[in-house]
């Protein structure tokens, strides 16, 4: 018997460990403990490599709307342009949207969810 065993039997506070009452990683990743659960999410994403074109993809139709992180391929204006353009074109056809915040964050948005672009005067 360990230590802890004994302490806590002494204490009245023992009982069998059973794994199964607790989560995996898996059930761990998908519990949101700030938020209750929402129709849809804004997910902030660093476009890193093409694979992450996929990813923001497969959020848009999980109708999340995406703020992109592009520093990384700033550095590469040829493949920043061929990024967002394939963005582009992917919102275009599926009715989302697409604008540019600031220098290093695009966001994106799913279908039927527009983004004002222009103030009105």
């Amino acid at each position: 018997m360990g230590i802890f065993q004994g302490l806590g039997k002494t204490l009245g506070i023992s009982r069998e460990l059973n794994i199964d009452e607790f989560m995996t990683a898996a059930e761990a990743e998908r519990v949101d403990v700030m938020h209750a659960e929402a129709d849809a999410y804004v997910k902030p994403i660093a476009l890193q490599n093409d694979s992450d074109l996929k990813l923001v993809q497969d959020e848009l139709v999980a109708k999340n709307i995406v703020l992109l992180n592009i520093s990384a391929y700033a550095r590469n204006p040829d493949k920043l342009r061929g990024a967002v353009a394939t963005l582009r074109g992917y919102v275009n056809t599926n009715g989302g949207d697409i604008a540019r915040i600031d220098e290093d964050k695009i966001l994106l948005t799913p279908k039927q969810v527009k983004i004002v672009k222009a103030r009105k005067k």
